[in-house]
């Protein structure tokens, strides 16, 4: 984990959290009512979330990753999320430690956001047999995860390699 990702995950953690949850918080509550504390503990909070997104341990990086989507993104049907969610930082996280929450398999064009590639790219790494066709269309979130966990020499190198 570098540090700027971190920085990054973590920043973007506090506003989500403060947009969705902290200032709907202070508009319900009477105008008296301080949500400072609220606000501080959240900026903590937001670093211990994003060191266990990034961190080692995947069990726990997955919990993080339900708890943290249960609650910023709540609804009645499977977490469905647009396309340009998975470029932000909170999406790749989740992309790398989760896959897709809510799909075993996913559609091309999610795939390539999912991986931050074109289309093409996809059917390339499809073609190539670097990423797995579900056999009910589109790809598989586990070969996506596990793309995305190469280490990113290896992920270079097979780019350069045509087998």
């Amino acid at each position: 984990m570098g540090t700027a990702e971190h920085v990054e995950l973590a920043r973007e953690l506090t506003r989500l959290v403060e947009t969705r949850i902290v200032d709907p918080l202070e508009i319900l509550l009477d105008p008296g009512d301080d949500v400072g504390d609220v606000r501080e503990r959240l900026r903590v909070q937001a670093e211990v979330w994003a060191a266990q997104l990034l961190g080692p341990d995947d069990r726990t990086a997955v919990m993080t990753s339900a708890r943290l989507i249960a609650a910023l993104f709540p609804g009645d049907g499977p977490f469905d999320p647009p396309d340009a969610w998975w470029r932000t930082a909170f999406g790749r996280a989740v992309a790398r430690r989760t896959g897709h929450p809510g799909a075993e398999a996913v559609g091309f064009a999610t795939a390539a956001a999912m991986l931050g590639i074109t289309r093409q790219g996809v059917h390339d790494l499809v073609k190539r047999a670097k990423l797995d066709r579900h056999p009910d269309g589109g790809v598989t979130t586990a070969s996506i995860r596990a793309r995305l966990n190469l280490p990113k020499e290896q992920r270079v190198a097979a780019r350069r390699d045509p087998h």
